[in-house]
């Protein structure tokens, strides 16, 4: 019994990546508004059944997506701060806070389509007071997921913080946002994001990184 109730779990949580893939590939093309239950399931190779009984609605299915992109996001800069950890990049590190940001965000930046589906998220949630408070939940828990990794790396004896980790997580993420929806707007292709968001992130890091004694 154990053993078909793992089996059956599997194959719903396959069915459900395959709705998010689909959802993703949908959105690419035509955006949320157009993006139909119908197109992502004949994408996806489901019924509308199928559909339905992983997610209510498609707002439900574009939040989860969200969310997906964005968990992908902070495991990748949690990786990269525990690489450089290992590599005792943060026992001698540099006075220049740009220098450490650059460090910890060489693998992370939104690309276009994760910044799009994020604002068009975000309007669907201001008009939608259910959908407001999902979002509200899963932004606090990327704010959460952050601050652990300011946490991480504040264990490093040569850093510190002048703010606790989750206002310094909150300020973050503002900035972040800020830059990545205008450099979608500036036409930037993916590299010249990166280097936008990461320099304005750094910008900030200057101001709540407390300096090296001497």
């Amino acid at each position: 019994m154990t053993d078909a109730v793992a089996v059956t779990s599997r194959r719903r949580e396959a069915t459900r990546q395959k709705l998010l893939d689909a959802a993703a590939q949908v959105f690419a093309e035509v955006g949320l508004d157009a993006a139909s239950v119908e197109a992502i399931c004949e994408r996806a190779g489901f019924t509308r059944g199928a559909f339905y009984s992983n997610f209510e609605t498609k707002d439900e299915l574009f939040l989860e997506l969200a969310g997906r992109v964005a968990r992908e996001r902070v495991a990748a800069v949690r990786e990269r701060v525990a690489e450089l950890e290992r590599a005792g990049a943060f026992a001698n590190a540099p006075a220049n806070a740009f220098e450490i940001v650059q460090q910890v965000l060489d693998v992370s930046a939104d690309d276009r389509l994760g910044v799009l589906l994020m604002s068009e998220i975000r309007i669907h949630a201001l008009r939608t007071p259910a959908l407001a408070a999902a979002y509200l939940a899963q932004e606090d828990e990327m704010l959460h997921s952050v601050a652990y990794i300011i946490d991480d790396i504040g264990r490093a004896k040569t850093i510190g913080f002048r703010l606790p980790a989750v206002d310094a997580a909150r300020l973050m993420l503002t900035v972040w946002e800020g830059a990545s929806v205008r450099a979608v707007m500036a036409g930037l292709d993916y590299e010249e994001m990166c280097l936008r968001t990461n320099e304005e992130l750094a910008r900030v890091a200057q101001l709540i990184i407390e300096p090296p004694a001497h």
